[in-house]
């Protein structure tokens, strides 16, 4: 289980694992907690026969340095894939990443750039007849409108394994484009 670490604004900033939470906890840093979810960690026993116990939030706000992350979304297949929900974008099979291309919608050697805007998921038999051309030259409609992920995305495309209130937290502050809307 990963903790996302808000900074004060409520921005992400990090999936941290279970001990940097606890530390954080322990040093008093969190500032406040979001979310239903809670891992509960058993220490040891004092004198009088009791156990140590430190519950920790699934999502936390934190003290410390604000990191602006908005402008840094790696563009990587891993990501890609999973923005288009391993989707190839052109016949609208899903397939396991393996199967999966980056395709350049205008194509890299007429001078399309490698950004998060000219890049869709493509399965490779769509990637081959696509070819150096254009979506509208190939005679291949997208199915939806490639875009660069926010910050909230971002840590949405980071983590495999997230919470249901981590996920309705992220979720909350998608960008309508996230929610694929077919074009016509």
């Amino acid at each position: 289980m990963l903790i996302l670490r808000l900074n004060k604004a409520g921005m992400p900033q990090e999936w941290i694992n279970i001990e940097h939470a606890a530390r954080l906890y322990t040093q008093e840093k969190v500032l406040f907690e979001l979310g239903s979810d809670s891992i509960v960690l058993h220490g040891g026993w004092n004198a009088l026969g009791q156990r140590s116990r430190l519950r920790l939030a699934s999502i936390i706000a934190c003290e410390g340095k604000v990191t602006d992350m908005s402008g840094k979304i790696a563009l990587t297949n891993r990501y890609l894939f999973r923005r288009d929900n391993y989707l190839c974008l052109y016949c609208g099979q899903q397939f396991r990443p393996s199967l999966l291309t980056r395709d350049h919608i205008i194509p890299r050697s007429r001078g399309g750039k490698d950004n998060w805007t000219n890049v869709a998921t493509a399965c490779s038999r769509c990637n081959h007849a696509k070819g150096a051309k254009t979506p509208e030259e190939a005679n291949m409609a997208l199915l939806a409108v490639p875009f660069r992920p926010n910050v909230y995305e971002r840590f949405y495309l980071m983590n495999r394994r997230i919470l249901a209130d981590q996920m309705s937290f992220l979720q909350g502050h998608f960008t309508q484009r996230r929610q694929w809307q077919l074009l016509s």
